[in-house]
């Protein structure tokens, strides 16, 4: 199910940055989960732009965003429901993990996303 979602053009100089400058924990997701339709033949897309938001991750198959969060986001809160209650107009779900499951227990992320999907399908049927 792709379904086209506006996009602010004047943010693609910032997803490009983003792009080359990855967190730690974006690159090691990237590079050992997501990278090359490694995950279940899902493709993802990193830093992609939805609305005039920049997602860390984005399957639009799934119509999916996976954003991981540091301890900045703790104090955004407010600003990340806002987030998810626009995309979610548009048929988008955030899934979010934190910086520190990524770097503790990479796998357990992999599993948790598995099911995620897998309840995605099953949403979008």
């Amino acid at each position: 199910m792709n379904r086209y979602i506006p996009y602010n053009a004047s943010l693609k100089e910032r997803a490009r940055e983003m792009r080359n400058n990855p967190t730690l924990s974006e690159q090691r997701f990237w590079f050992e989960v997501l990278r090359n339709k490694n995950f279940y033949d899902y493709n993802f897309l990193r830093q992609k732009i939805l609305l005039n938001y920049i997602v860390d991750f984005y399957c639009s198959e799934l119509l999916l965003a996976i954003e991981l969060d540091g301890e900045s986001h703790l104090s955004n809160e407010e600003y990340d429901r806002k987030r998810t209650d626009k995309l979610s107009k548009y048929g988008v779900k955030i899934i979010r993990y934190y910086n520190y499951d990524i770097s503790g227990s990479l796998g357990g992320v992999s599993d948790a996303l598995l099911e995620e999907i897998n309840k995605r399908r099953k949403e979008l049927r």
